[in-house]
């Protein structure tokens, strides 16, 4: 599945919940119940520098597709990270350059967030993309 096909996905999943609050509640929900990264895997060289949280991302390439995994110490930002990946998560080097995020915008997701809570998520997106680009 392309990641434009993921965001559509991710965005009718997460739409038909019609509250914001109530809607930014589920995705904190969701990423609760993914694995943990362990202590050994939450390394300085995996720490996404810009973010007001401690977030680290382990980034994978199989010869075919990008692979995915993060932790972070903030509930609230663990799980925007997370519905950022899901995105992002099993899809070709091209395919994650090519597509812009819009996942978390069209879901209402960045607008009550403090400026360096969105400086992270694109210092995220922006190590997604390089990552990419390296392997592609």
């Amino acid at each position: 599945m392309s990641v434009a096909a993921r965001q559509d996905a991710l965005i009718e999943e997460y739409g038909i919940i019609e509250n914001h609050h109530e809607r930014l509640g589920a995705v904190v929900d969701a990423a609760r119940n993914r694995p943990r990264l362990s202590e050994s895997d939450r390394t300085e060289d995996r720490l996404v520098p810009g973010c007001q949280s401690r977030v680290w991302l382990i980034s994978e390439y199989d010869g075919t597709v990008c692979r995915f995994r993060s932790d972070c110490d903030s509930p609230l930002v663990a799980g925007l990270v997370a519905l950022q990946l899901a995105a992002y998560d099993g899809a070709k080097p091209t395919d994650i350059v090519a597509t812009p995020p819009r996942v978390l915008a069209e879901l209402g997701l960045l607008r009550d967030l403090t400026p360096t809570r969105r400086n992270g998520l694109a210092a995220v997106q922006a190590r997604l993309v390089a990552f990419a680009e390296s392997v592609a």
